[in-house]
């Protein structure tokens, strides 16, 4: 049997398949040994750009080669047009692939350099957030121009393509007035992860709860209040109104105890005994610890205990133990200085019997 017994179809097809080969196995020899060399590295960066770029790289070069074996394969004109604009196609979608897979690689750099679990974390949070931003910004910038790739590849959609290009600003105008609070949230968004005012993880107080920065979406933020709630609130809130952050530079916070006592108690006993507390408890940082009367009212004075502590859940903790055993101290040591109320009794002379 010659070559020339063979069927119409059985030469192409060696000749992909032969290509499809050489391709399989020029990749995996080039990946398999560029991602050992990337192991022995000490950065993350090359593991990262070649374990996201692997597939995305194969798909890419498979369509390079069959776009180039097409013509010789002596179809119709018709269908070999029809099969290099499906390859075209292919190979669009594929770098868009590419450059989304890439985004990712951001991620992982970010999350190996910069750690959450750290005591102080306030960088580490900035360029999270930054991050979580940047990288939707970049896959939507990539998917519009992957779609207006594909638009201007087709003959009979061409003309939309480069009118998507051409008339951008007509179509941002229009489109901006109807989705003006999507935009805004988005223009938000690029503004928190510029300026910073919360990152991932940060305390906030926002109307009215308490609660960490959970996510950042393109749109929405999510508060994790204290008690496993979920407060979903607009970007555009964050920067139109205000609200408390109680980790915008550090997360060291100061917390204070309030107490209301008898005006017998012995205000340095009470100092001294705060120290002792807060010297025997593991939840203070060692910064502040100070005790002042604030108040005082016709029937008690008011003692305000000011303590510090590294982060926001510690202090809370803290507030509470230092209320309880200053509490269980007076009682203990001085019930006679816990608020009471004094009445005084006086007995007039007793009229004189007329009889």
């Amino acid at each position: 049997m010659t070559w020339q017994d063979l069927p119409a179809w059985a030469g192409p097809s060696i000749i992909f398949v032969s290509a499809t080969s050489a391709v399989l196995l020029g990749h995996w020899i080039f990946f398999s040994f560029t991602l050992r060399i990337a192991a022995k590295t000490d950065t993350v960066l090359d593991d990262s750009l070649l374990r996201r770029s692997r597939r995305p790289v194969l798909y890419i070069i498979l369509f390079l080669a069959f776009l180039a074996l097409v013509p010789s394969v002596g179809l119709e004109p018709v269908t070999l047009s029809m099969v290099r604009q499906g390859l075209v196609l292919a190979l669009i979608l594929s770098v868009g692939w590419l450059g989304i897979s890439l985004t990712g690689t951001i991620t992982d750099f970010v999350q190996h350099t910069f750690r959450l679990d750290v005591a102080d974390n306030l960088r580490a949070r900035q360029m999270h957030t930054q991050m979580i931003v940047v990288r939707r910004i970049l896959v939507a910038i990539i998917v519009i121009v992957i779609l207006c790739l594909i638009l201007m590849s087709v003959p009979r959609a061409r003309e939309i393509g480069i009118s998507l290009f051409a008339s951008a600003g007509v179509a941002g105008l229009v489109i901006g007035m109807a989705a003006k609070p999507a935009l805004g949230n988005l223009i938000a968004g690029l503004q928190i992860a510029l300026t910073g005012p919360i990152h991932i993880d940060d305390v906030v107080i926002i109307e009215g709860e308490w609660g960490r920065i959970e996510e950042i979406s393109s749109t929405y933020v999510v508060v994790r209040i204290w008690d496993q709630r979920r407060l979903i609130t607009p970007l555009s809130h964050f920067i139109e109104n205000p609200f408390q952050n109680w980790t915008r530079k550090t997360a060291e916070i100061m917390g204070t105890v309030f107490i209301h006592a008898d005006y017998t108690i012995p205000v340095d006993a009470v100092r001294a005994q705060l120290r002792r507390i807060v010297e025997a408890s593991d939840l203070w940082d060692g910064r502040v610890c100070g005790l002042q009367v604030t108040d005082a009212t016709a029937a008690t004075v008011e003692l305000r205990a000011l303590v510090s502590a590294a982060d926001a859940s510690k202090a809370w903790d803290l507030r509470c133990h230092v209320r309880e055993e200053l509490l269980t101290w007076l009682q203990a040591e001085h019930p006679e200085s816990l608020p009471r109320l004094r009445a005084e009794l006086q007995t007039g002379a007793q009229p004189e019997n007329p009889s």
